[in-house]
């Protein structure tokens, strides 16, 4: 009984401690990196707003400003939100004030799931 006790306590305090809030939580590595796993900011018919609206809530991970260019479309991908069922994803390049590193985004304007900042950024 104590063993059960214990085990119950310990899974407790891990998951208590694994939980976290917004934009800290943690996500894939590649996560908006990469075209296998883009960031999937939905809206279809408003995409290009969709894009900007994310992209603005975007900060350093300290709270610095980020400035973005789109870059252009990349990557068909099958998608139900689509015209025609096939969609392209937008590239971004971001760039963090005082950081010399610039970083490539991919958006996907079609399909929407909960947000999170991409590795090395928060959000708003």
């Amino acid at each position: 009984m104590k063993t059960l006790f214990l085990l119950t306590a310990a899974i407790l305090v891990g998951c208590s401690s694994s939980k976290s809030s917004g934009s800290k939580m943690q996500v894939a590595d590649d996560y908006g990196y990469s075209e296998k796993n883009p960031i999937k900011v939905g809206g279809v018919m408003d995409g290009p707003e969709m894009d900007r609206d994310y992209l603005n809530r975007l900060t350093g991970p300290n709270g610095e400003a980020v400035k973005y260019t789109r870059r252009g479309s990349c990557c068909h991908f099958k998608s139900k939100n689509a015209m025609m069922g096939m969609g392209l994803l937008d590239i971004y390049e971001v760039e963090i004030k005082g950081d010399t590193v610039k970083k490539v985004l991919y958006l996907n304007m079609y399909d929407k799931v909960k947000l999170f900042a991409p590795k090395g950024f928060l959000m708003k």
